[in-house]
Formats: structure tokens, sequence, C-alpha cells
């Protein structure tokens, strides 16, 4: 099983980012927009339907949602994975920067590379998106989709 571990630092306070990465319907609007196109929630929150830039359409179960760790985990399959389960942990590095952790476990092997690509494309847009949003003179709150 392929294996794969990224991560990312954002200038913003952990609680920021970890309210953002918690947010599970929002991704395309909050989190990591123009990466993600859409995301639709279901099962009263414990499944999402991503839409990604790329045209990939995935549904996510929600496993966990644990705000003491700060940590997010979902799984999928379909298409060409046969299983997919990953995180996101959001660790503290000082007032106002953190670092977020993305872990993805898949099969096939063979899949690792395309799902590596999209987890870095995925960082650099959270990373874009919060940093943006955190900005001196930008004054949309993080919660709401830029105009």
């Amino acid at each position: 099983m392929a294996s794969i571990h990224q991560h990312i630092s954002i200038n913003v306070p952990a609680r920021e980012l970890w309210d953002a990465v918690r947010d599970i319907g929002a991704l395309h609007t909050r989190l990591v927009p123009g990466f993600v196109t859409d995301c639709r929630l279901e099962d009263g929150g414990g499944a999402r339907t991503v839409t990604f830039a790329n045209g990939v359409v995935a549904r996510e179960l929600i496993v966990t949602l644990d705000d003491g760790a700060r940590r997010l985990v979902w799984s999928a399959a379909g298409g060409r994975l046969t299983h997919h389960n990953a995180s996101a942990q959001v660790f503290e590095d000082g007032a106002d920067r953190c670092r977020l952790v993305w872990i993805a476990d898949l099969l096939p092997d063979t899949m690792a590379p395309a799902i590596a690509a999209m987890i870095g494309q995925g960082l650099q847009a959270m990373k874009k998106a919060l940093e943006s949003a955190a900005a001196p003179g930008h004054n949309a709150p993080l919660h709401e989709p830029p105009a």
C-alpha cells in the first residue's frame, strides 16, 4: 500500500486553519478554492461529494473530525482507486503560523504519483487561500467566499 506524507507551513494561527479544515462542506469556497470547484455534503455531513478542478469527482466518507487533535480523516474508493484513506492535521508553529500534515494511504500503488501531485496542489491552494484571507487590507472574513 502506498503511503504519502506531505506538509506545509501556513502563516495563519492554527485555529484559523483548523476552522477552515473542519468546515467540511466548504472546500471549494474556503479551504482550497480553485483546486476544488464544488463540494456537496450528504448523509447529514457523514459524506461529501468533491469535484476537483481536473474533473475528478470523489465521494468521501468523513471518518473522524477531532477538534481536540485538530485532525480530519476521510476515506474514498472508486474510479481507479480500490482504497484511499487520508488525514489532515493542523499543528501550531507559533502564534501566527501553523503546519498542516496531509497523509494518504492508497491502492493501487501505481496511483501514488498522481495522488501525491494532487495533494501538493491542494496544499499550495490552501496556503494561498488562507494567507490571502489573512493579509492586511483583506476585509472578508475567512468563512465567506471571496466576492
